[in-house]
C-alpha cells in the first residue's frame, strides 16, 4: 500500500492508539476518531506479558513504560481456600531472559497515557476526539477529513459500530462471568497479597486475581464469578442484589480473603462478552482488530496483548502489500491460527480455574507435580512471540 494513502482508525484505546504507531513506524499518516471528548481512565490494572511488552519497546515506549510499570518476581495459583500455593512461574529477570521482554503490571491508564503522548508527538498522526463514527464510517470519515482513506481499521472494541458495516462479522454475546474491579491500599493489605507477585487465588465458581499497581500503591483486585449480563458497560456500580450474589461466591473462602473483599473500595463490575468467529475485514477497505474482532474472556490475561500484537502484525502487511485487500487477507492469515489458540487457552483456563470435585484434585496434583521451569516452557508459544525477530 502506498504511503501517500491515509489510514482511518476508528477507536482510541489501546489498539487503536498502538496501530496508528505501528502505522507511523512504517511511513504511514492516520486519523484516529474516537467519540469520547476526552480520554478518561477505563479500567484498573493490566497485566503485559513478554508478547505485548516487546512490540511496545519496539516502538520506543520502555523508558515511559519502566516509570509506571512493575515487574513481579512471579505468577502464582492458589486455593482460595486454604491459601496453599498450587503452582508458580517464574517472572521478573527470568521472563527477560527466557522470553526476551518483560512481564509487567501497571494501571491501564498509564498505559494510555503514554501511547497518548506517543500519538501526539507523532506528525504523522492525527487525533479527533469528539467524533462519534457510526453505522457509515466511509461517509462520516470523509465528512471529516474530506478525503478518503484507504483503510478504514476498527479498533472500535467490543460494542463496536464499526463491525456493523462487516458482513458476516461475529456478534458480541455474554459469556456467563461477571467481572467485579476493586483496588486496595498497600497499607491494607494483608500478608497473602505478597507485593512482588501476581496470585490467581482459585475455587469452585469463582477466582480471583491480586496484583500491585504503582500508580494506586495498592494493588488491584478482580474477582469472576457467574453471573447475569448488566448491559453494555465497563463500569456498572454495584447494587446490593449484585452484592449479595458476589458474597455468596466467596462465601466459602479463606478468611483473610473474604475480609480484603469486604474492605476494598466499592467495586465496579461489567460482564465478560465475547464476540464469536466471523469475517474480519470486507476484503476492500475496512477491517476489524483487538477486541471488536476476537474479543475473548480473560482467563488468559492476553486481551490487551492481543490488540497490540495485531496493531503490529497490520502495519507489517499494510507496508509489505501492494494494495488493500491483499494486506487484509494476509493479516488474517497470518492472525486467524494464534488467535484460535489464544482463545482455547483461555478456555481450558477458565475451566481449570473454576474446577470442582475430583477435576480439581485431579488439577491440583498434576500442578504440584511440575516445577516452575516446566511451567514455564509451556507459555514459550504465547510469551515468546516475536522473540527470534
Amino acid at each position: 500500500m502506498q504511503k501517500a494513502e491515509r489510514v482511518a482508525i476508528v477507536g482510541a484505546g489501546i489498539a487503536g492508539l498502538t496501530t496508528a504507531l505501528c502505522l507511523a513506524r512504517r511511513g504511514y499518516r492516520t486519523d484516529i476518531f474516537e467519540q469520547a471528548d476526552a480520554l478518561d481512565e477505563v479500567g484498573a490494572g493490566l497485566q503485559l506479558s513478554p508478547n505485548a511488552s516487546r512490540i511496545l519497546i519496539e516502538l520506543g515506549l520502555l523508558p515511559a513504560l519502566e516509570s509506571v510499570w512493575s515487574e513481579p518476581g512471579e505468577i502464582s495459583l492458589a486455593d482460595g481456600r486454604s491459601l496453599r500455593q498450587l503452582a508458580s512461574v517464574p517472572a521478573g529477570a527470568h521472563a527477560r531472559a527466557r522470553w526476551g521482554a518483560p512481564y509487567a503490571v501497571l494501571h491501564r491508564a498509564s498505559l494510555q497515557a503514554i501511547l497518548l503522548d506517543a500519538v501526539r508527538a507523532e506528525p504523522l498522526c492525527r487525533l479527533h476526539l469528539g467524533s462519534r463514527i457510526g453505522d457509515d464510517p466511509q461517509a462520516a470519515i470523509f465528512e471529516a477529513i474530506k478525503q478518503t482513506p484507504a483503510a478504514i481499521i476498527g479498533a472500535d472494541g467490543i460494542w463496536s459500530r464499526i463491525r456493523t458495516s462487516i458482513p458476516g462479522a461475529g456478534s458480541s454475546r455474554f459469556s456467563g462471568n461477571i467481572a467485579w474491579r476493586f483496588t486496595l491500599p498497600r497499607t491494607r493489605a494483608p500478608a497473602c497479597l505478597p507485593h512482588d507477585r501476581v496470585t490467581a487465588f482459585l475455587a469452585p465458581r469463582a477466582h480471583l486475581v491480586a496484583y500491585p499497581i504503582r500508580k494506586i500503591d495498592g494493588f488491584n483486585l478482580v474477582a469472576i464469578v457467574a453471573g447475569n449480563a448488566s448491559g453494555e458497560t465497563w463500569a456498572g456500580r454495584e447494587t446490593a442484589d449484585r452484592r449479595r450474589a458476589f458474597e455468596r461466591a466467596f462465601g466459602d473462602w479463606h478468611p483473610d480473603l473474604r475480609s480484603l473483599l469486604d474492605h476494598a473500595a466499592q467495586a465496579t463490575c461489567w460482564p465478560l462478552c465475547t464476540v464469536a468467529d466471523g469475517a474480519w475485514h470486507n476484503r476492500r477497505d475496512t477491517i476489524l482488530i483487538g477486541d471488536a474482532a476476537h474479543a475473548m474472556t480473560p482467563f488468559a490475561a492476553q486481551g490487551a496483548a492481543m490488540a497490540i500484537e495485531d496493531a503490529w502484525e497490520l502495519a507489517i502487511r499494510i507496508a509489505d502489500s501492494p494494495d488493500t485487500p491483499s494486506a487484509f487477507s494476509r493479516y488474517e492469515e497470518a492472525r486467524r491460527a494464534r488467535i484460535g489458540r489464544v482463545r482455547k487457552r483461555a478456555a481450558f483456563n477458565s475451566f481449570a480455574y473454576h474446577a470442582a470435585g475430583p477435576v480439581r484434585i485431579a488439577r491440583d496434583f498434576i500442578l504440584a507435580s511440575r516445577a516452575p521451569e516446566t511451567l514455564a516452557a509451556d507459555f514459550d508459544w504465547l510469551f515468546g512471540y516475536g522473540a527470534q525477530k
